[in-house]
């Protein structure tokens, strides 16, 4: 079950996909932000905390292998 909390506007935001502006709203499902585009569909997540501490700016991911 996920659960929304409260939807925000951002004001002046323009969407990265379809590049209309004050679409962009703001909600935390799951304790994780995503902000979504109202008119296209379109997503972004917040990367949480300890994914972005534990991640290294040199390191690449090359292909992930599945036994």
């Amino acid at each position: 079950m996920t659960t929304r909390k409260k939807k925000r506007f951002i004001a002046g935001a323009t969407c990265p996909e379809c590049h209309k502006q004050d679409t962009m709203m703001l909600f935390l499902e799951n304790n994780v932000e995503k902000v979504e585009c109202v008119d296209c569909g379109y997503q972004m997540v917040q990367p949480q905390e300890q994914v972005t501490k534990v991640s290294r700016k040199s390191e690449q991911v090359i292909g992930v292998f599945k036994p």
